[in-house]
C-alpha cells in the first residue's frame, strides 16, 4: 500500500509529489496521469510566463503564492539549469480611462511586495519601442519558462526520491474503506493511505469520486492565440499587457515573448465545449450538458454577456482579434499572425455564478483536493506543492517513524 496517490501529472500534481517526498523521505508515493506524457493539458499548452502575482487580492493564496512562487521556480531552474529568462514586463493604458485603473494596479503592486513602478508612455517607448501608450507600470520580476521542461525535471526528481510514477494510467473510480483508498486505474488497482487530487480539467469529478463536494463545478474557458510571424517579431522584445477590465475575470489580449524567440498573441477566452477542447469544433456530450444545465453558468453569463459576446466575435474573426493587438503595438497588421495552438482554463465557478478567484484546496477524509488551480498555478507550483504538503493528513506508518 501507498502512504500517498497523487491524481494528476500536471505541474501541480508533481510539485506536490516532489513536495511529499521531500517532506516524508521515507513515504511511499504513487503519481498517476491518464496521459502518455507528463504536462499533457493545462501545463503543457499555457504561455510559460512566471508570472509576479501583480494582479491577485492581497492577502490571497494566489498573491502570496504568486509572488514566492516566481522567485522559487527562477531559483528552481537555475539550480537546475532549465531554460528561463527574467524579462518583465509592461502593462499599458491606452485611454484616458484606464489611467486610474493603471495607478489601482500599481498600488496593489506595492502591497503585494512586488518590485513595480510607474513610467512614462516615453519610457515605455524606451523598453517596447512598438508600442502606443498613455502610461504604463512595469513590473520587473516578471519572466518566461518551458514549463514542459520544468515538470520533467519535477518527475526525475520524484524518481530519484524513490516514487512510483505511471503515465496511461486513467483513475475510474474511488471506493473508500476505514483505512485507505483503493483506486481503480486502466491499470488495475492501487491502493494509498491519503490521496491528492491534482486532476486539473477533472477535479471536480475526482472530488466526487472520493465523497467530497468542493461547492464547485469546473467549466472549461478555452483561450485561443495566434503568434507573429518570425520576421515580426522585432516589435515585442518582453511581455506587453493592457489593462485589464476589472469587470471581467480575464487579463486581455496580450504579447508574450517566449522561451524559445517566437512572440504569441492572446488569448481571447470563450467557453469550451469539451473540458480538453482544444478547437472550436471539439465536443463532449457529457461536458457540454453539465455546464448547460449549472445555474451558476448561466448566472456568469448574464453578468458578463457583453464581454462573453465580444470574445466570441474575436474568435472567429481573425480581423477583429487583430485590432485588439492593435490597440498595444498599431503596426501589427492581420498577415503579421498566423494562428498557434489554444489552451483550456480549469476554471472553478460556485452555483451562485461566481468564479472562485483564488486557488481552492478542499480537505477530505483521507484525501486533500485541488479544485481550482488555473494560472498562476504554473508559476505557483512549489509552493502550492509545499502547502498541500504540510496539509495531507499523515500516514500513521510516518507518524510512527516521525514519534520515533
Amino acid at each position: 500500500m501507498y502512504d500517498f496517490a497523487i491524481i494528476g501529472g500536471g505541474i501541480v500534481g508533481l510539485s506536490t509529489g516532489m513536495a511529499l517526498g521531500q517532506r516524508y523521505p521515507n513515504a511511499r508515493i504513487l503519481v498517476l496521469e491518464k496521459e502518455s506524457n507528463w504536462a499533457f493539458h493545462q501545463t503543457g499548452n499555457n504561455s510559460g510566463v512566471i508570472h509576479s502575482g501583480v494582479y491577485y487580492k492581497p492577502g490571497s493564496f494566489k498573491a502570496k503564492f504568486c509572488r514566492d512562487g516566481a522567485q522559487s521556480m527562477v531559483n528552481f531552474c537555475q539550480e537546475h539549469n532549465l531554460p528561463h529568462e527574467v524579462c518583465g514586463k509592461v502593462i499599458v493604458a491606452t485611454e484616458e480611462k484606464e489611467l486610474p485603473l493603471l495607478e489601482n494596479l500599481y498600488q496593489r503592486g506595492l502591497q503585494n511586495g512586488i518590485q513595480v513602478a510607474r513610467i512614462t508612455a516615453e519610457e515605455v517607448k524606451e523598453i517596447e519601442p512598438h508600442v502606443s501608450c498613455l502610461a504604463g507600470v512595469r513590473v520587473f520580476s516578471t519572466g518566461i519558462a518551458d514549463y514542459k521542461q520544468v515538470c520533467r525535471k519535477y518527475a526525475e526528481l520524484i524518481e530519484q526520491q524513490g516514487g512510483d510514477l505511471r503515465l496511461n494510467t486513467k483513475v475510474l473510480k474511488i471506493v473508500n474503506t476505514p483505512q485507505s483508498k483503493v483506486l481503480e486505474t486502466t491499470q488495475g488497482k492501487f491502493e494509498a493511505e491519503v490521496i491528492i487530487n491534482c486532476a486539473g480539467l477533472y477535479s471536480d469529478r475526482v472530488a466526487k469520486m472520493s465523497d467530497v463536494d468542493p461547492e464547485a463545478k469546473i467549466v472549461p474557458f478555452r483561450g485561443e492565440y495566434y503568434e507573429l510571424v518570425p520576421e515580426k517579431r522585432y516589435l515585442v522584445n518582453t511581455l506587453i499587457y493592457p489593462v485589464p477590465n476589472p469587470a471581467f475575470p480575464f487579463l486581455g489580449v496580450h504579447f508574450t515573448k517566449m522561451i524559445d524567440g517566437s512572440v504569441h498573441a492572446g488569448p481571447n477566452a470563450v467557453l469550451s465545449l469539451k473540458r480538453e477542447g482544444y478547437t472550436k469544433t471539439d465536443f463532449d456530450l457529457r461536458d457540454f450538458m453539465e455546464v448547460m444545465t449549472y445555474p451558476g453558468f448561466w448566472k456568469l453569463a448574464s453578468k458578463f454577456a457583453d464581454e462573453g459576446i465580444k470574445e466570441m466575435v474575436r474568435s472567429f474573426s481573425k480581423a477583429v482579434f487583430v485590432q485588439s493587438l492593435q490597440r498595444l503595438i498599431p503596426e501589427v497588421q492581420i498577415d503579421d499572425v498566423i494562428p498557434t495552438h489554444a489552451g483550456v482554463r480549469a476554471q472553478a465557478l460556485k452555483a451562485d455564478g461566481n468564479l472562485v478567484d483564488d486557488f481552492l484546496i478542499v480537505q477530505g477524509e483521507h484525501s486533500v483536493h485541488v479544485c481550482n488551480a488555473p494560472s498562476p498555478a504554473a508559476t505557483s507550483s512549489l509552493e502550492i506543492g509545499k502547502a498541500v504538503a504540510e496539509q495531507v493528513p499523515v500516514p500513521k506508518k510516518l507518524q510512527i517513524a516521525i514519534r520515533a
